[in-house]
């Protein structure tokens, strides 16, 4: 687990097609009523958590150029990633990178490592 500094959440630039999820504390017992151990939770598969923030997406390439007369551009493109912040993912725990910031632990996810997502009606 990597620990960051004190500084402003606002200032946090996720990269690529990354999202960066506060996982949701999982349950210290199970619907029987049985306690947990606490290492029980690290191997779980499959966890929750809300997205704080999300990354660009998936850079494109640049089509080619048709008009040679025309100003090049450098604006990269991305396609956007589905989840956005607020979202409840269900993600793969075994694919995320855990980190801890303000003295809270979030896990930065790959897309691909996100199953699902519930979105509140907007």
């Amino acid at each position: 687990m990597v620990h960051l500094k004190d500084t402003d959440t606002g200032k946090i630039i996720v990269i690529g097609d990354r999202v960066l999820i506060k996982p949701t504390t999982p349950a210290e017992k199970t619907e029987g009523g049985l306690y947990l151990p606490q290492g029980m939770h690290k191997t779980e598969e499959l966890r929750t958590g809300y997205v704080i923030k999300v990354g660009p997406g998936y850079p494109i390439p640049a089509p080619p150029d048709d008009e040679p007369w025309k100003e090049p551009a450098d604006e990269v493109k991305y396609v956007p990633l589905q989840p956005k912040p607020g979202d409840l993912a269900v993600y793969i725990q075994k694919n995320v990178f855990q980190i801890r910031f303000n003295g809270d632990e979030y896990v930065i996810a790959p897309h691909g490592a996100i199953l699902m997502v519930v979105r509140e009606e907007e």
